[in-house]
């Protein structure tokens, strides 16, 4: 399976090489339909029951299973899905972990136990539960709990807790190491007592802060006084927001207020709160609730549900605005039974990346899921077209076809 999806991958490669040379415009990938594929179960190893929040991107998918008292951070990956205990073995005292984001090399979470006072501690991994990294920040004082929830693979974020904060959830930013951390708190927005940031593009970070009643989604460039609301003010009767994640140039969350009946809607942003616009699906019938989780600056993923789905969530994907959504859980294999599913993350070359549950092929469970572009007809016309010219070209100047 996976060779044939790298073929896949290699032939947008040369098609996208070969047309961008001959000066073709490459056809955009709202253009392209979609294709469902199913990687692997996510199968419980053996004497674990129980599922902690997962989450996929890249082809990993993590998250946690318990071993009767005790959770331990787990990760599949590979063709079928290999399983690995993340729990720390490089660290004493965690007896419980769990794994709430990854980016596809590296893994992002907490633990505790006695080596850590029973607080929790953010974790990093690098694929092996000898990899472990304790991120409990070093360089800021009374901090005693923290959580690690999104990484971009040079940079982790999530948030802390303690004396130093008021006990008050603050934003961190690490780069990998406990005396690395950042406290991201916004000190250039007044009322803000409170903040999470749960992705990161390596330059900017992404989440939402706010005072105890009102939740804004927050924008960062790495330090506190950076801080951008950008809770939505070209669209009315949002009071709540937030953002889940970027990529450097877009970000995209979810709010709600009075202009949306009070039900989450996905949110895209360009930097600025100005700039927000509403994804909740208007050529959809049926949804009335949606969130956006990842972008690759072009196009948006997530779920959403309402009458449609039976109140189920369906993976959703995005091309910039709301009229744009296409329900990628009918594009799962028609040979399963499907109750849920979630788009978690997307790549530059549009490959989405999420979790689906259901049953298929007699297994009952939640699957990791990638669903690919296909090229459409007129896309391989063209590739036909831009392979002969350049044949030509290089038939001419060359004086043999290589």
């Amino acid at each position: 399976m996976q060779s044939i999806f790298a073929s896949d991958r290699c032939l947008k490669v040369v098609i996208a090489t070969v047309l961008a040379l001959l000066g073709i415009a490459v056809p955009s990938a709202r253009a392209a339909s979609y294709t469902g594929t199913v990687l692997y179960p996510c199968t419980m190893p053996s004497g674990f029951t129980g599922y902690g929040a997962l989450q996929a991107a890249a082809g990993q998918t993590v998250g946690g299973g318990g071993t009767g008292t005790n959770g331990h951070a787990l990760l599949w990956s590979g063709p079928v899905g290999s399983i690995i205990d993340l729990n720390p073995t490089s660290l004493t005292g965690i007896s419980y972990s769990v794994a709430e984001g990854t980016n596809g090399t590296q893994q992002v979470g907490y633990g505790e136990g006695s080596g850590t006072g029973n607080n929790a501690h953010a974790l990093l991994w690098s694929g092996t539960a000898a990899s472990a990294v304790d991120l409990q920040p070093t360089s800021l004082t009374e901090i005693t709990n923290s959580y690690a929830m999104g990484t971009s693979g040079t940079q982790q974020v999530g948030y802390g807790y303690g004396s130093g904060t008021g006990n008050n959830n603050h934003a961190l930013l690490w780069s990998g190491t406990a005396a690395s951390a950042v406290d991201l708190n916004p000190t250039n927005l007044g009322g803000f007592t409170y903040s999470e940031s749960r992705g990161t593009s390596g330059t900017q970070q992404a989440g939402d802060g706010g005072t105890g009643s009102i939740d804004h989604a927050l924008l960062w460039s790495g330090t506190a006084a950076s801080a951008v609301d950008l809770n939505p003010t070209n669209l009315s009767g949002f009071t709540y927001s937030e953002a889940n994640g970027t990529n450097g140039t877009q970000q995209v969350g979810d709010g709600y207020g009075s202009g949306t009946g009070d039900n989450h809607h996905a949110l895209l942003w360009s930097g600025t709160a100005a700039s927000a616009v509403d994804l909740n699906p208007t050529n959809l019938t049926g949804f009335d609730i949606s969130v956006a989780l990842a972008t690759n600056g072009a196009q948006q993923v997530g779920d959403g549900a309402g009458s449609a789905t039976g109140g189920s969530s369906h993976a959703l994907l995005w091309s910039g605005t709301a009229d744009s959504a296409v329900d990628l859980q009918l594009l799962l294999p028609s040979n399963g039974t499907w109750i849920h599913s979630l788009a978690c993350g997307i790549d530059g070359a549009g490959n989405v990346y999420g979790l689906a549950a259901g049953t298929l092929n007699g297994v009952t469970g939640p699957f990791a899921v990638e669903w690919s572009p296909v090229p459409e007809p007129a896309s391989l016309g063209l590739l036909a077209l831009a392979g002969g010219m350049l044949l030509m070209r290089r038939t001419r100047q060359g004086g043999e076809v290589l």
